[in-house]
């Protein structure tokens, strides 16, 4: 590789690694900023894992108190470890990973006394133990738990204390722990991600929004192209990881409702009946789809080695206004997803459906001069308005039939 030297006798190389190195603390420092006010403006992911840290924190602080200060418990480390690790982002999942986690322990620590007993040395303990354990680790019943039978064997050898007194502390420390970490999850701030599903659902109509509203832009000032037609193409399809994040929030949300009921319930940072339907995540998931075929349909239009006839202007133009408008649906199906109080355009679907029937008109005179010249065209403009209505539907039901 060669070296290039400015004039001052600095390695320039040297000197780009060092910008970008300082460009990405940078970028790192104003990721946390962003962050730290976004958990200060107001309920988010970012005050959702600061709340929770700070719980994991107090678990860990609540079950050292208890073993080492209350109970003098000269083996307290176990409990507020174990506290630590079991603030989970639900409580089903605390109560499932403490139960995992309390079972990695028993065994790792019956097994590291076990070997311990036969050995009657650390190393030939640590020899004989850990592998066995750290392959028993991969076991899919543990989940991601199963590690800490490993470390659990290290811990107890490395102790040097392995009689049946002292596994029993350990075991009854995990077991405090496992006790204090799943109650503070559940009684302070139980977490329940019910908001997720909704911010999730408005952000994929509002982002399909934006997809339909930049290809009506380049429809109607005349700049659609195959490059263009691609990278609408390639956005479109960027809505799949959105609508991924959607059914992810959706199992947390169903997952942070188990084993929170009556009491529990009124503990929730958002009400229960605030969570949307399934059928929405349906819903969405069919808009999105038909956006991404939408603009595929678009990209071979533009393409002139697939489509032997690119469609007329002034019927591009109208259908980059028939665009904007679904976008403005979307827009507004995001903010009624949000319980935005503001009702937006009151005569929207109105003219949605005036520039549906509208294009009909355009696209019927449009075919009936171009029949003489081959069903090409036909069959491109006809995919598009399918596209488009398969939108419109979706977004306003009573369209359906129309």
């Amino acid at each position: 590789m060669t070296r290039v030297i400015d004039g001052t006798g600095n390695d320039r190389g040297t000197t780009g690694r060092l910008g970008r190195a300082v460009d990405a603390v940078r970028w790192e420092a104003n990721s946390v900023g962003r962050a730290a006010r976004a958990a200060v403006r107001g309920p988010g992911r970012e005050r959702d894992l600061l709340v929770q840290s700070l719980k994991a924190a107090l678990a860990a602080l609540l079950a050292w108190l208890v073993a080492q200060v209350w109970l003098g418990d000269p083996m307290a480390l176990m409990a507020p470890w174990v506290a630590l690790v079991l603030v989970q982002a639900t409580v089903y999942a605390s109560l499932v990973t403490g139960a995992r986690q309390f079972a990695a322990i028993c065994i790792g620590a019956l097994v590291a006394s076990g070997a311990q007993a036969v050995t009657d040395d650390n190393t030939g303990a640590l020899v004989l133990s850990v592998p066995v354990l750290v392959l028993l680790s991969n076991w899919r019943r543990f989940g991601d738990q199963g590690i800490y039978a490993a470390t659990t064997a290290v811990f107890t050898i490395a102790s040097g204390t392995v009689s049946v007194e002292a596994v029993g502390h350990r075991l009854g420390q995990a077991a405090l722990g496992a006790v204090i970490g799943v109650a503070v999850n559940a009684l302070v701030l139980p977490p329940v991600h019910l908001r997720d599903v909704r911010e999730n659902l408005a952000a994929l109509a509002r982002e399909a929004g934006e997809v339909l509203s930049a290809v009506a832009g380049d429809l109607r000032e005349g700049e659609w192209d195959a490059q263009t037609a691609v990278g609408r193409l390639n956005a479109a399809e960027r809505l799949q990881d959105r609508l991924d994040a959607l059914r992810s929030a959706r199992g947390w949300s169903r997952e942070s409702l188990r084993l929170t009921s009556g009491m529990l319930r009124k503990l929730h940072r958002a009400p229960t009946e605030a969570l949307p339907p399934e059928d929405e995540d349906e819903r969405l998931g069919r808009i999105t789809g038909h956006v991404t075929a939408l603009t595929r349909s678009l990209a071979v239009a533009a393409d002139e080695e697939r489509s032997p006839a690119s469609p007329d202007p002034e019927v591009l133009d109208s259908y980059g206004k028939l665009l904007e408008l679904l976008a403005d649906s979307c827009r507004a199906e995001a903010d009624r997803l949000l319980g935005e109080e503001d009702p937006g355009d009151p005569l929207l679907d109105e003219r949605t459906d005036a520039a549906m029937r509208d294009l009909h008109t355009t696209l019927q005179e449009g075919l009936t001069k171009e029949a003489g010249r081959g069903a090409a065209r036909t069959a491109v403009l006809g995919t598009l308005v399918l596209q488009a209505e398969n939108v419109w539907a979706d977004l306003d039901p009573r369209a359906r039939g129309r």
